[in-house]
């Protein structure tokens, strides 16, 4: 008789409702807020080398530059730096957590060279609202800036908005920044930004209380503000890391994310569909500005400033500094760097085959409600699982664990006809190490928690993924909750 299988699945979760079903996202460090005064000092510098006070912009934190302590070395209020960013150089300097500095006019962005303005000098670079192409030798750097552990937000605003009328707008050059390079043109960071003009609105976030650039120790974001800008389309097939944090109303998955963060290398990587949110409101003379990081409808400065932290590194290894080019700082901050690690958050953070998250009653939780679920069927069937990870290259342990219950309809005492395999991916998909191989045979009741040593993979971005292979005869469940990187 063919093995029954219980009613199964693949129950759409409550959460589908909310935009929550993105398949892969940015890595969520930790399962909390990201500390407002970290260990380290974070190195941001702002771009003002392509046109970003062309027109009305003025996309500056300090006229001093680079040093904006040159006007102000202890700024207590926006009006102490001149620009329309002044807010957000100056909350970030209160916070005695970050060295801060302007790229000017008529410099060139690089990486690996003897500058002080270096790219390897730094965790983040801001680039807010380019109005200029940047140059060939500019795209290498910042790409390998990020490729080896850089920060990079990029903040675009609506198509047709060129500023200095040279036949670019923030839409085109940044899209030329991803798709003409010498390290990557493959859509290295899984999105491509929309032509358009959307005149305003208030596009809200997702619901997702682990993830730091929502939920961290600058505020929690509710909404953004639209005052003429544009959207992203999400690849998750480029790149499973892409994640939507914030949606133009209507919209979610993988149409309409006016902001979002991804992964690349070992790097970090946010975009902005906008330039009014971060627009203060104070600038330089004869600029016609908009208080957008104050819009009482909009959480825009929470926003900014959570996305510089969790750009910057702040919780982890430092960004793509070092002094000589990249790989961070070394250092180590305990703690569990999954997201959505017991998957109560639904379709978020992880990558996964249609249905294996869940919160069906066919299968129980180890705790909470959902838990993934693969295989279970009785009929061939693949089921993956998996989501990528920055292990920090200072950190002397770090361990995966999980637990696991395994229930079958297999007969068999000596035969593996289903299976599960815990395995560590590269960036490229390519298998570093199989950590285990469960089946049939190591079917029992209730979970068993897991564990494996992940040090060796220290200062590596790697892919942890589970594997379900499932025969077409009797069916096996390989149900997992509760994971955990632990580091320390």
């Amino acid at each position: 008789m063919l093995g029954s299988r219980r009613s199964r699945r693949r129950v759409t979760t409550a959460l589908a409702g909310f935009g929550l079903l993105l398949t892969g996202a940015a890595v969520q460090v930790g399962s909390g807020s990201t500390p407002a005064h970290a260990a380290t000092t974070h190195r941001v510098l702002f771009d003002n080398a392509h046109a970003e006070t062309a027109g009305n912009a003025d996309w500056i934190i300090s006229t001093s530059q680079p040093d904006p302590l040159g006007q102000n070395a202890s700024p207590s209020a926006e009006t102490d730096w001149t620009g329309a960013l002044s807010s957000w150089g100056v909350a970030l300097q209160k916070t005695g957590d970050y060295s801060l500095k302007t790229l000017p006019t008529g410099s060139s962005l690089s990486y690996g060279g003897s500058s002080s303005l270096d790219l390897s000098n730094f965790d983040t670079l801001v680039l807010p609202e380019p109005n200029t192409l940047f140059t060939s030798a500019e795209k290498t750097a910042i790409m390998n800036f990020v490729k080896n552990g850089g920060g990079l937000f990029m903040i675009s605003d609506h198509t047709g908005a060129d500023r200095n009328n040279d036949g670019y707008d923030a839409v085109k050059i940044l899209n030329d920044l991803m798709t003409n390079n010498s390290v990557d043109s493959s859509d290295p960071f899984g999105f491509s930004i929309d032509s358009l003009n959307i005149a305003s609105g208030y596009p809200a976030a997702i619901n997702d209380s682990s993830d730091p650039v929502l939920h961290g120790s600058f505020g929690t974001v509710t909404k953004s503000l639209f005052a003429n800008g544009t959207t992203a389309t999400l690849k998750p097939s480029d790149n499973s890391n892409v994640k939507g944090l914030v949606y133009r109303s209507g919209y979610s998955g993988n149409t309409g994310a006016f902001f979002l963060t991804s992964t690349y290398g070992s790097g970090r990587v946010a975009f902005w569909g906008d330039s009014s949110p971060i627009d203060d409101g104070t600038g330089q003379a004869g600029n016609t500005l908009y208080d957008g990081w104050n819009d009482p409808g909009a959480t825009n400065a929470a926003l900014a400033l959570n996305a510089t932290a969790w750009l910057a590194g702040s919780g982890t290894s430092g960004g793509g500094g070092g002094g000589t080019g990249g790989g961070g700082t070394g250092t180590c901050t305990a703690g569990q760097l999954l997201g959505n690690n017991g998957f109560e958050s639904g379709n978020s953070t992880w990558s996964a085959s249609s249905g294996v998250i869940t919160n069906s009653g066919s299968e129980a939780a180890r705790s909470g409600s959902y838990y993934a679920w693969l295989d279970g069927n009785g009929t061939a069937t693949t089921d993956t699982l998996s989501q990528s990870v920055s292990v920090p290259s200072g950190c002397t342990s770090a361990k995966l664990s999980f637990y696991l219950h395994i229930d079958t309809a297999e007969t068999t005492t000596s035969t593996a006809y289903d299976t599960l395999k815990v395995q560590v991916l590269n960036s490229s998909g390519t298998v570093l190490g199989t950590l285990a191989t469960y089946s049939n045979l190591n079917a029992a009741s209730g979970y068993t928690q897991r564990s494996f040593d992940l040090s060796s993979y220290a200062g590596q971005t790697v892919t942890l993924k589970f594997t379900g292979t499932e025969g077409s005869k009797y069916q096996t469940s390989f149900v997992v909750d509760d994971t955990a990187l632990d580091v320390a």
